[in-house]
């Protein structure tokens, strides 16, 4: 099980900044879409430039030319690229053939997907490296969390890995972890600590015990 720290709210440096206290306890580290629309591409290569040891994912939520927008993500330095399900498969066949050219990986992230078992097995048999659910901040908004719908997923996705997203933090992270996906993506869970490092030490050590 891996820990991704995803960045959504913050500039290149401040990303840089906050990575740079929790690095050691991460696996992936997000530039999220906030990030890309305001600062584009140069955020995921700024990041890759700064920690070359990370894996670094670039939160694009592509959702039409896939095979286009991951050549220029990877050309960034992106070693993960994100696709909706929501988009044609198509999209997230071009999006995988793409990436197998130069060794990246596709997520493709359920937020908003109405048959979330349904287009799981679907996107998994596509050949995507993992699928997603995901809730958003306006789901958050609305009391909603992916925990029902990560053993949704876990129970028709043979071949990709199993991801979780959308307002875990410290207290709600031993309920993830028993879930049993293979990536768990925190964002203010760390980054709205007061102290980041710890937060990420403890939640690193939670999920290296899985």
């Amino acid at each position: 099980m891996k820990l991704q720290l995803a960045l959504d709210l913050v500039n290149i440096e401040g990303a840089k900044d906050i990575v740079s206290e929790v690095a050691e306890f991460i696996d992936i580290v997000e530039i999220g879409t906030p990030i890309v629309i305001n600062e584009g591409l140069h955020a995921v290569k700024a990041m890759k430039e700064a920690f070359p040891a990370l894996t670094v994912l670039a939160d694009l939520k592509i959702m039409d030319a896939g095979g286009y927008e991951v050549m220029k993500a990877a050309e960034a330095g992106a070693d993960i690229v994100t696709v909706l399900g929501v988009s044609d498969d198509s999209t997230i066949k071009g999006a995988v053939e793409e990436a197998k050219k130069s060794g990246r990986e596709i997520l493709v992230d359920l937020i908003n997907v109405k048959d979330i078992k349904g287009r799981a097995a679907e996107v998994d048999a596509l050949g995507v490296d993992y699928v997603c659910v995901h809730s958003g901040y306006d789901h958050q908004a609305e009391g909603k969390n992916s925990f029902a719908d990560l053993q949704a997923i876990k129970s028709v996705v043979k071949q990709a890995k199993t991801a979780i997203a959308g307002g875990i933090k410290l207290g709600t992270l031993p309920e993830v972890i028993a879930a049993g996906p293979d990536l768990v993506i925190v964002g203010g869970g760390i980054t709205g600590e007061s102290d980041q490092k710890a937060a990420a030490a403890e939640m690193k050590r939670l999920v290296s015990q899985a």
